[in-house]
């Protein structure tokens, strides 16, 4: 190892550096490659050290004392990303921008409690050097939250224009909601409703996601608990048109979401903008009562019927799904006749046992697991009895894997195919809930109470999920898990010496072999 200081003349203005270098033969040719830059070091140290390399007195390499170093691949590529992404600038580049981009990588990297963050996790990385000095004491997090809830609409516009530059043609937008648990009951924002999360007796928050074709947030918002899917579509359409001035739209969403009153303001108060859903059982069953739908239609391959008003019918079965429909029916199925013979077994064993509670509690199974339209519970004596209606049951496994997407684009703006598999994409909005709420993030459960503080951590979360969507893309090839990727990143550390007190940090010049293909796939080169 050599110390080496190249110079570049630029403008009639010479630049010094100073690198710590290595030489090395490939294919039998003398080399050069950089270990470090070491332009910040003091000049005493850098002398110490080319002494010591040359095996001169006035320091040896053995009286320094090496060491590892902070954490910086993690925080490093985040940065990377968040600076493409436009979120960097975005954020800006005041003490609160800084707050939040800590924010974002401690979710992304420890899913740690804001105490956690302050106290503990920007001591374990390179923060200073990534992303320049800052001030973090008490509870600045958590007014860094209110921040990012008054700037949030400012924010957002600002990443949209980077992400989404000019104006297009029916614009694909993907919008779904979803809702998370609370901790304790004073959120401003809680309130009990459909709780997709599974926990009885848990008040909520809604969220309703809008994201782009490709699957990345454009905005997120945060409504009460009790607020119903339809009624937060009309906020997102505002949105796009007075926010963030797209001219055409085509909007995304399940049968729950758009349904008639969202169609008919689609068509009232945002002439020329599109949708595409899908319809419900009972509104495909009517369609084929008044003869317009048949079921000879439905087959694996795509059929499309278009109305009288233009509207676009697209139809298909899933073999596939039509299966796991049916066993999963049979399963059903199965679970109450065993539940009904347990109840036999005790009511014979229990001559007490009232033969109307058994009947009232199979006949509530069957409504749970959404059967009862197909099976019946019958009582003779004290022996009950699973009754199929097999009429019934023929009727309900003709419609297994049958849907229909619903749009009114215009076929020569979107084909059948472009509108089905548009419609598919909504699975990119799930897949961006699920990181958000279960898996690497965390959304839930929330300990916030504050409506700003809500809506600023939900939008913590957004922004973490556009980087790690970013870093997932890179590194699609890698068939890495994110999670596992991140803690790849992670584990990638500066190295530190000492010498008279002074320490002094630089990059690690070897990398661990999936360390090297993550930086390479994400076209990322260290440095402080």
């Amino acid at each position: 190892m050599f110390i080496d200081r190249p110079k570049k003349t630029v403008k009639n203005k010479t630049y010094s550096t100073i690198l710590l270098r290595e030489s090395y033969r490939e294919n039998g040719k003398p080399k050069h490659r950089t270990i470090a830059n070491l332009s910040k070091w003091s000049k005493e140290a850098v002398v110490a050290l080319e002494a010591g390399l040359k095996g001169k007195t006035i320091v040896s390499v053995d009286e320094m004392e090496f060491g590892q170093g902070k954490s910086i691949g993690a925080i490093a590529a985040i940065k990377r990303a968040a600076d493409d992404l436009g979120i960097t600038r975005a954020l800006g580049y005041s003490n609160n921008g800084k707050l939040a981009l800590i924010q974002i990588a401690s979710r992304l990297t420890s899913q740690g409690s804001r105490r956690y963050t302050a106290n503990e996790w920007i001591h374990l990385h390179e923060l200073t050097s990534v992303l320049g000095k800052f001030d973090l004491a008490g509870k600045d997090l958590y007014n860094n939250l209110d921040w990012l809830s008054k700037h949030q609409a400012k924010i957002e516009q600002k990443i949209f224009k980077k992400m989404h530059p000019g104006k297009s043609h029916n614009t694909i937008f993907l919008y779904d909601v979803t809702s998370s648990y609370l901790e304790g009951n004073y959120n401003e924002l809680a309130a009990y409703g459909y709780n997709r999360d599974k926990k009885k007796g848990k008040k909520q928050i809604v969220i309703g996601l809008l994201t782009d074709e490709s699957g990345y947030p454009i905005s997120v918002e945060v409504f009460k608990g009790n607020t119903q899917d339809p009624k937060t579509v009309s906020s997102q359409l505002q949105k796009l048109r007075d926010r963030f001035k797209v001219e055409q739209v085509v909007m995304v969403g399940d049968k729950g979401m758009i349904k008639t009153q969202q169609i008919q303001e689609l068509e009232n108060d945002f002439k020329g903008w599109n949708y595409i859903t899908t319809i419900t059982k009972a509104q495909i069953n009517s369609l084929i009562a008044t003869g317009f739908l048949q079921l000879s239609f439905f087959e694996e391959k795509m059929f499309e019927i278009q109305d009288e008003e233009g509207v676009r019918y697209i139809l298909r079965r899933n073999p596939v799904r039509a299966c796991e429909i049916g066993e999963n029916r049979l399963e059903k199925i199965a679970k109450c006749q065993n539940k009904l013979e347990e109840k036999n077994k005790y009511l014979e064993s229990h001559p007490k046992a009232k033969v109307e509670i058994a009947t009232r509690d199979l006949n509530n199974l069957l409504k749970r697991l959404k059967i009862a339209t197909i099976c019946s519970v019958k009582a003779k004596g004290r022996v009950l009895t699973l009754v199929h209606d097999e009429e019934k049951l023929e009727e309900a496994e003709k419609l297994d894997g049958c849907y229909v997407v619903k749009t009114n684009v215009p076929p020569k703006s979107l084909s059948m195919k472009q509108a089905h598999d548009r419609y598919k994409d909504l699975a990119k909005v799930e897949s961006a809930f699920r990181t958000m709420k279960t898996t690497l993030e965390e959304i839930r459960p929330l300990y916030v109470q504050m409506e700003s503080r809500t809506r600023g951590h939900v939008f913590v979360c957004s922004l973490a999920y556009m980087i790690a969507k970013y870093i997932r893309d890179k590194t699609t090839k890698l068939d890495f898990t994110l999670k596992f990727t991140l803690e790849v990143l992670t584990s990638i550390h500066t190295l530190t010496y000492m010498w008279k007190g002074d320490e002094e940090k630089i990059i690690p010049n070897k990398f661990t072999s999936m360390q090297k293909s993550v930086l390479d796939c994400l076209d990322l080169k260290l440095k402080l």
